[in-house]
């Protein structure tokens, strides 16, 4: 009779321990998601952010809060999330700066492209815009490059940022078309919009979802798309291959990363959702909307996709001695 008691309060204490532990486990699923963008809030990567967290919050069934942690060409979010230990509860906006530029332009930065983080799969690619605001009457590029040589003293252009992939598209034409202009770097590609439509810079390099509205409401004007075709939304604007560039093309483009810790199941879990997310019908009108093209795909696909694209503007960042302290 002893084995048989002993037995049962062997159970009842497994039974009480799962009811504590319940409960917990729950919560922790429960929690809300940090998703951490490096720009700051209404600008193109904040959009897309906020439009693909909603759809991958109802796969999860988590809360999705998008913190904005603008500043030091994402070094600052970067180094936050690589830092972070609520793994499993964080993950990044990682783009073309965070992962293929900064590396070559800082001498130091509070984490390692390569090696902090993993893989969870590619967002969106955005098409960039040679910009002009209300002061500047070029129309195309040619008009531009006249306008430009007779006021030398109008020559800054705006960008989200140094090492953004605004900035490094604006020097890559300046090298191949020996244009003289002066960066001006902004905390993101909503505050440098907002100088441009104020006339406090002249024009700028910027990406599709920050300034398609106000090239639609004609507060700013393209010049030029730096894209192999010209975009559906904008069919008269021509690209810069058309205006004598060629094999000019360049674009912004961000994929989603968590902490290197991260368990792969869990990595394996946002994947899913990130892929149904970027296939789902609310995405997919939001970003056809900002001229945006989804790149749907695995976490080793996106690894690969950041490997070229390190080693090609590794080498517009060299050549161009851009250093960014």
């Amino acid at each position: 009779m002893k084995q048989p008691s002993a037995f049962r309060r062997t159970l009842v204490k497994a039974a009480l321990s799962l009811a504590v532990a319940a409960p917990a486990i729950a919560l922790a699923q429960g929690r809300p998601i940090e998703w951490v963008v490096g720009y700051a809030a209404g600008g193109g990567s904040d959009v897309v952010a906020r439009a693909v967290a909603a759809q991958m919050t109802q796969s999860l069934g988590r809360t999705i809060v998008i913190n904005n942690k603008p500043g030091a060409a994402t070094n600052i979010a970067a180094g936050y999330v690589a830092q972070s230990k609520d793994i499993g509860n964080v993950m990044l906006t990682a783009d073309f700066a965070t992962l293929a530029a900064n590396h070559a332009m800082f001498s130091k930065l509070p984490y390692d492209p390569q090696k902090d983080f993993k893989a969870v799969g590619l967002l969106a690619r955005f098409p960039l815009f040679l910009v002009v605001g209300p002061n500047v009457p070029a129309k195309n590029f040619k008009e531009f490059q006249e306008w430009l040589k007779a006021n030398p003293g109008n020559a800054s252009y705006a960008s989200a940022g140094v090492g953004s992939p605004h900035h490094l598209a604006a020097e890559l034409l300046r090298e191949r078309t020996g244009l003289k202009m002066q960066h001006v770097a902004y905390r993101g590609a909503a505050p440098a919009v907002q100088d441009l439509i104020g006339g406090q810079v002249p024009f700028g390099m910027l990406d599709s979802a920050s300034v398609q509205q106000y090239l639609t409401s004609g507060k700013l004007r393209a010049i030029g798309v730096a894209s192999a075709k010209r975009l559906a939304a904008f069919p008269d604007v021509p690209t810069f291959e058309e205006q004598g560039v060629p094999g000019y093309e360049a674009y912004a483009w961000q994929g989603l990363v968590v902490p290197a810790a991260t368990p792969a199941t869990t990595v394996a879990e946002l994947a899913k959702a990130l892929q149904a997310a970027l296939v789902s019908a609310p995405v997919k009108e939001r970003f056809q909307a900002l001229s945006l093209e989804a790149l749907p795909g695995t976490p080793e696909q996106m690894e690969a996709y950041v490997g070229s694209e390190r080693e090609r503007w590794g080498k517009v960042i060299r050549a161009n001695n851009i250093r960014a302290d």
